[in-house]
């Protein structure tokens, strides 16, 4: 099979052909929009999931809020474009993660079910997204965000700064030794941007968003005195790029569930 490398060159190895091209991800629509150019690490053959990823970076991502209600009312104040490409995916198998404790397993098992997928069941399409709420939203914010407003306090001391959004050493490794033990696909890559670059979405709950704003209040840890609003707005406007803001875990993975996607914990 063939690797494609970001420069278009040529290796062969065994396993699926996996392209490494250089695919614009338009990450934000605010004042200060930019294009990111994300090398992906997809299945040559995955026509789809590959043709969905470009979708996606052609979607706009609102990142200008300046007030976010508790309940969103108008697709406008979600990543509503983005959200349809997601459920309008037909290829099979697909899979929903219930993503909620930031300390736990779950990218590492995200890996573990795309690796499957791929090799074992040869499902070049498998599309997995993460529906994050709960401690685990808070890897979804920039570090920014950690900074000014201490997540660490909430996220464990564990995490001390937002790790999960570092790229790892391993990403660098050659994908075409794909059972490299310390590789591109293996447990020293688990990050959220190794995770992108293979076609897993990450969805941030606006529900949690919201009650992390609030815990931010009641803790005394809003430098700007912002309302609840306000600080919401800003949390959403530092979701790190690629995110796809939804209205509310609960309620979108049941849009996921009945368009095909199968629930994961």
């Amino acid at each position: 099979m063939t690797i494609i490398t970001g420069r278009r060159a040529a290796i062969q190895t065994l396993g699926l052909g996996f392209a490494a091209s250089a695919i614009g991800f338009v990450m934000e629509r605010t004042t200060s929009a930019r294009a990111a150019l994300s090398s992906a690490l997809t299945p040559q053959d995955a026509g789809q999931l590959n043709a969905l990823m470009q979708r996606l970076a052609r979607a706009p991502r609102r990142r200008d809020f300046k007030s976010a209600p508790m309940i969103l009312t108008n697709p406008e104040q979600w990543d509503h474009e983005a959200l349809s490409e997601i459920l309008a995916y037909k290829p099979m198998p697909k899979q929903a993660w219930d993503s909620t404790d930031i300390a736990g397993p779950w990218l590492n098992m995200i890996r573990n079910a795309l690796n499957a997928q791929i090799w074992s069941f040869k499902h070049p399409d498998f599309l997995a997204v993460s529906v994050t709420h709960g401690t685990a939203n808070l890897a979804l914010f920039d570090q920014a965000m950690w900074d000014k407003y201490q997540l660490t306090k909430f996220a464990g001391d564990k995490f001390k700064t937002n790790t999960l959004i570092e790229n790892q050493k391993a990403e660098s490794a050659n994908p075409a030794h794909f059972e490299d033990p310390a590789g591109a696909f293996s447990p020293a890559d688990n990050s959220i941007p190794a995770l992108m670059r293979r076609g897993v979405v990450f969805m941030s709950c606006h529900n949690a968003i919201w009650e992390q704003a609030a815990a931010l209040i009641k803790a005394d840890v809003n430098p700007d005195k912002l309302s609840h609003e306000a600080l919401a707005a800003e949390l959403s406007n530092h979701l790190v790029a690629g995110v796809v803001l939804i209205p509310g875990a609960a309620a979108t993975m049941p849009e996921l569930q009945q368009v095909g996607f199968h629930y994961a914990k």
